[in-house]
């Protein structure tokens, strides 16, 4: 139409390889951050950058010379507050780069099955495990980390570094261990670490019967993109934490299809 100026839809391919890598970049950000605390920081820093735009577009002097200090500062604000986040992005982008670790490559070349088959055989023993420790009433956390922090875990606790077996997870936790105490890290289908200590969630809306096991479970997965499985030594029951969100009295059916979709 004339009048019109659609010069801007004139695409370059080289502007459409820029508009899926940025896409990209977005949806794996998202993806380490959903459900963290680092989300709401991030929608903080947002809010903040929209005021100061809205209060120098009003020619508010007080304010956006405030604003302007903290705006200023913001690209280093950025990197300390979210060196975690960036850390595990970094990983991220190196552990898709390897096709044996890729699931749309593994499933493109072996089939979903193979996958759900591969899967059910890596969560087994932790099925099992959590079935034995129902019977006999006997405390566990366990948590499953798809990006495993070695500074993060291992400074409070035990390395391990063994392969997932049911005996080995009834071993550390039966009463008389001196592992029990704390949580078992399972990472890459391996027992990274043991008797982990975790921090405790902050939210004062749970149920008053939910102990340490709990609120550690629970604080993990509000932090980090991890899940924990938590087996209560009073009532026997299964809990599953996922980004802040405990699921009670789960049964063991409910818990093979939860960590095969979300491990």
């Amino acid at each position: 139409m004339e009048g019109f100026d659609f010069s801007f839809l004139n695409l370059r391919l080289l502007d459409m390889i820029d508009i899926i890598l940025v896409a990209l970049i977005i949806y794996y950000v998202y993806s380490l951050i959903r459900g963290t605390i680092a989300l709401n920081i991030l929608l903080g820093l947002v809010i903040i950058y929209a005021v100061y735009l809205v209060v120098r577009q009003a020619h508010m002097q007080l304010l956006t010379e405030i604003l302007d200090g903290f705006v200023q500062i913001g690209f280093i604000a950025l990197i300390v507050v979210f060196q975690q986040e960036i850390r595990r992005f970094l990983l991220l982008i190196g552990r898709n780069a390897s096709l044996q670790k890729n699931k749309a490559w593994w499933s493109f070349l072996f089939g979903r099955k193979e996958i759900e088959k591969n899967n059910s055989a890596r969560v087994k023993p932790i099925i099992d495990a959590c079935k034995s420790m129902q019977k006999s009433r006997t405390g566990a956390l366990i948590i499953l980390a798809k990006y495993y922090d070695e500074q993060f875990y291992q400074n409070s606790g035990e390395i391990i570094d063994a392969r997932v077996s049911k005996r080995l997870l009834e071993s550390i936790f039966q009463k008389n261990s001196p592992l029990h105490d704390g949580a078992v890290i399972i990472s890459e289908n391996k027992i990274k670490c043991a008797s982990s200590i975790l921090p405790l969630t902050e939210n004062d809306k749970l149920p008053p019967q939910f102990g340490l096991r709990h609120r550690a479970g629970i604080g993990i997965s509000e932090t980090s993109d991890a899940v924990a499985v938590i087996v209560s030594e009073e009532t026997s029951e299964i809990s599953y934490a996922k980004q802040g969100r405990v699921k009670m009295k789960v049964t063991l059916g409910e818990l093979e299809k939860l960590l095969n979709k979300d491990f």
